[in-house]
């Protein structure tokens, strides 16, 4: 009885994964760009949305099988999008890029038609996390621990010498 209760589920829970999978295969049936074929760019994403001046941004733009550019007058240099179904690019947003709301457009190399959008640069630089240690100590930072230990070894020495006993029986 346990069996067929399994063997039921399991039947009914295949039935409802083919039919609601059916509308998403039959919606693009070749597999290939949306309306049939190359429209350019399009679904372009960047991250982070908000970045700091002098940081760097990750652009994707589907669409462009061939690569194409990213630009943005004024706040990054031209960039290379890589070829393939879904194109990336990283961008290095300039130390004197203004801050506010800003769009950027992805451009194929096969195609002439241009993608595109908005982003936010926040004034300032960003703070240094995540770096793992690859900053080193500053001079300050040095000589207060330096000064540290050095403070460290006298009081070490200082309470030595008070604890010793003097060794009898020897003259």
């Amino acid at each position: 009885m346990r069996v067929l209760r399994a063997l039921t589920v399991t039947a009914a829970a295949t039935c409802a994964a083919i039919a609601l999978s059916a509308p998403f295969a039959s919606a693009n049936p070749a597999g290939g760009p949306p309306s049939g074929g190359n429209g350019g760019p399009s679904n372009v994403t960047v991250n982070p949305y908000s970045v700091h001046q002098g940081s760097t941004m990750q652009v994707s733009a589907a669409g462009c099988g061939h690569g194409g550019i990213v630009f943005s007058h004024g706040n990054f240099p031209q960039t290379n999008l890589s070829a393939g179904s879904i194109g990336f690019a990283t961008v290095r947003i300039f130390n004197h890029a203004s801050p506010g709301h800003h769009t950027l457009s992805v451009k194929c190399h096969d195609n002439s038609l241009v993608a595109t959008h908005r982003f936010t640069i926040l004034d300032g630089r960003g703070a240094q996390g995540g770096l793992g240690g690859s900053l080193g100590p500053s001079t300050a930072e040095t000589a207060i621990g330096a000064s540290l230990v050095g403070a460290a070894a006298l009081g070490a020495g200082a309470h030595v010498m008070r604890r010793r006993r003097p060794i009898r029986g020897r003259a």
